[in-house]
């Protein structure tokens, strides 16, 4: 049963929020828990997501129990590490995927991560979200359309020819989304993903599969093969039942021309990308069940995040990046405990263009930096980022510190900033 939440008998105000996935439910979640009124509106007939394991970091691990500790709770109910007792403060062995030595690929660093290798399945961890949002505030059905700014409301308008008022929206609508369009103007160079040059083949083994043909230490436990132009990832999901593969690769010409960035899957070009890789890859991609293609796309960096006035972005919205950080779904959770805080202070819809602006100066640069920072760490594991290249020595190296800055965050610190900026803007008017 969803719990109770008291909303400030200030507050007159409305908060529309489009999109239920994680980065959008823990947005609502966070407003409802600071007593801010909120509606839901979600495209789906039900709250669902696409996509199998989703790893979240320590930071997203603070940000979860600042929002709602409850939030933290339903994340371990779902949470999923290492199966080795020792492997648990581990994010990835690495090894190297063409080293003909070794018929699992040499293992040549180990990184260090306070939370592990902490993933979920992303379906089971958004059930945890929706049990705690009230009935009666999420409504289904509703793919925005269209969105008007009047300056002192929105006028929401969806598919199948409703409207919605409210006094504000915060657009979770993810990667194509509707509301960024609102906000930059559809024309903008920046209002639409890019295609990075990367691709991913997805799919799920079953582990007792996996251990039997790989053993217990590369099954149970999370691995990534580095190899020239690609790398292959595996970490266990589901309460280490399952084994979660991602293995991605690099397109020539670097475009892609099929307007579907899932397609499902050529095994043949699968094996091909992979040929001459260590005896463990070849085992993995045989096993993979179900798999597809993803285009690997991710957002040009947006002037703002905020139209200035009642509309704003964030999660996906606002910084779609590739998975190479783990780190997209952690930027969207600590996108929602900055904006849930920093709304908190606002008992006037007047305020709120001043509160989005707050949230735009300190997430903005951040998230950003993550989305460069990610593509980057594709072009490490593919051997192909400049001053490392296959440089082993170099890659080590670089793997070695390149999650510290978003690890190690002090997001109490950001909410303080947020809220200070918020502060200062309101005491000049």
């Amino acid at each position: 049963m969803a719990p109770e939440y008291e909303q400030h008998p200030e507050r007159k105000y409305s908060i529309a929020v489009v999109g239920g996935g994680i980065g959008g439910l823990c947005t609502a979640i966070g407003l409802l828990h600071q007593g801010v009124p909120v509606e839901i509106y979600e495209a789906a007939s039900g709250f669902a997501e696409i996509g199998a394991g989703v790893s979240l970091g320590p930071n997203a691990a603070r940000a979860m129990k600042l929002i709602d500790p409850a939030i933290y709770d339903g994340f371990l109910r779902c949470a999923t590490n290492n199966g080795w007792p020792d492997r648990q403060h581990f994010w990835f062995s690495f090894r190297k995927g063409e080293d003909a030595s070794s018929p699992f690929g040499t293992r040549f660093f180990d990184l260090w991560c306070e939370t592990g290798q902490a993933s979920v399945h992303r379906a089971r961890f958004l059930d945890e979200l929706v049990a705690l949002v009230p009935k009666g505030i999420a409504h289904f059905g509703k793919r925005l359309d269209d969105v008007q700014d009047t300056g002192d409301h929105v006028v929401l308008r969806f598919a199948d020819g409703t409207t919605a008022t409210h006094s504000a929206l915060i657009g979770c609508d993810g990667i194509k989304s509707k509301v960024r369009h609102a906000v930059l103007g559809a024309d903008h160079p920046a209002a639409n993903a890019v295609f990075t040059g990367k691709y991913a083949y997805r799919g799920l083994i079953p582990m007792a599969d996996a251990a039997a043909l790989m053993g217990d230490e590369l099954a149970r436990n999370s691995q990534m093969y580095l190899g020239h132009g690609g790398h292959i990832l595996t970490f266990p999901i589901e309460h280490g039942t399952t084994m979660n593969v991602v293995a991605f690769g690099t397109k020539a010409d670097g475009k892609w021309e099929d307007p579907e960035w899932v397609k499902p899957l050529d095994r043949a070009a699968m094996f091909q990308d992979f040929e001459g890789w260590v005896d463990s890859t070849r085992q993995i991609l045989s096993l993979m069940q179900k798999p597809d293609i993803w285009a690997l796309f991710h957002h040009p960096p947006a002037p703002t995040y905020t139209n200035g006035q009642r509309l704003c972005i964030l999660g996906d919205a606002a910084h779609a990046s590739t998975p190479h950080n783990g780190a997209g779904a952690g930027q969207a959770i600590e996108d929602a405990l900055c904006m849930s805080r920093v709304m908190a202070h606002v008992y006037h819809a007047a305020d709120i263009s001043r509160a989005f602006a707050a949230f735009d100066t300190v997430r903005r640069p951040r998230s950003q930096a993550q989305v460069q920072a990610a593509c980057e760490s594709g072009w490490l594991y593919d051997l192909q980022l400049p001053g490392c290249m296959d440089d082993w020595g170099k890659v080590r190296e670089r793997l070695a510190t390149k999650q510290q800055w978003i690890w190690e965050r002090d997001l109490e610190a950001d909410v303080r900033e947020a809220v200070r900026v918020f502060g200062e803007e309101t005491a000049r008017l």
